[in-house]
């Protein structure tokens, strides 16, 4: 009887060990992967052309682009996630969660988080092909800011399937409001970006309380149109245009793969760092 607690106590302890082992080695890829953001990020220069051209569009143009991108995370907020939430199935996602928290609980490997990794990435891949069609097609027609919407709907689509993915409900305010700060991050650059990642990092440490009223989510919302429309402007200026317009519109899958990969980033974080707590 002896011999066989101590047995089981060596298993627990193994088991114990193999499980903060798995994490710390996850959080560790994480780390190399921020880093490799990070320099990308502060190291980015506006080539002189794109300098050029951006300053001969219209001021016009560029409110009009600001607002348009308010105007679509207001109108997908409050009207259109149960939308977006019919594009894909939400209770197999969520129940591939629950499988993937078990079978890790069970067997303390690398493999499970793997997996759940390889899954987040792997359902972007469709949500790539539909936004590159739609802005390869209303480019063509020199359909522009018409296809704002369209495009926000899909980045929030690819973030709410990864939020699922890793065990996070994307309807509550807080959720959003966090949602709204990675997406301002993942398109700005030098200083811009190193303030912007500080305050996710600092949401997902719980050293910073997130914008909890409507009226602090409403200038988070104006934050990130804003940081969209600077990144964007030159893009969707060209997919307003007849013919040539589809160029604007190829951008459209580089920007959703942009934002998707610090989305999925920062939730691994979470997630990874979440079960670290509990360990």
């Amino acid at each position: 009887m002896l011999q066989n607690k101590k047995r089981q106590y060596k298993a627990s302890k193994y088991k114990a060990s193999k499980y903060e082992t798995s994490i710390k080695k996850e959080l560790q890829i994480v780390s190399r992967q921020e880093k490799a953001l990070c320099r990308s990020a502060l190291k980015q220069d506006t080539p002189k052309w794109k300098t050029a051209l951006t300053e001969k569009i219209p001021d016009k143009l560029y409110g009009n682009l600001q607002k348009a991108f308010c105007k679509a995370f207001q109108i997908i907020f409050e009207k259109g996630v149960g939308v977006i939430e019919k594009t894909y199935d939400k209770d197999s996602i969520e129940k591939d969660n629950e499988i993937h928290d078990f079978a890790f609980q069970l067997k303390a490997d690398r493999g499970t988080l793997k997996k759940r990794r390889k899954d987040a990435k792997r359902s972007n891949l469709r949500n790539i092909a539909f936004t590159s069609v739609e802005g390869l097609g209303l480019g063509a027609l020199g359909i522009g800011l018409p296809d704002i919407v369209l495009f926000v709907g899909v980045l929030l689509k690819g973030i709410y399937e990864v939020s699922l993915r890793y065990g996070f409900d994307h309807r509550s305010k807080e959720e959003r409001d966090f949602i709204l700060k990675l997406m301002e991050a993942s398109v700005s650059k030098g200083d811009a970006w190193a303030a912007c990642n500080e305050k996710v990092d600092r949401l997902i440490a719980g050293d910073h309380k997130p914008d909890e009223e409507t009226q602090e989510l409403e200038s988070q919302i104006e934050r990130t149109a804003n940081a969209f429309a600077v990144d964007m402007l030159l893009l969707k200026f060209i997919q307003g245009l007849p013919v040539v317009g589809a160029l604007g519109g190829a951008g459209n899958p580089v920007y959703y793969n942009r934002v998707l990969k610090y989305a999925e980033l920062k939730y691994r974080k979470r997630y990874l760092l979440g079960l670290q707590k509990e360990s």
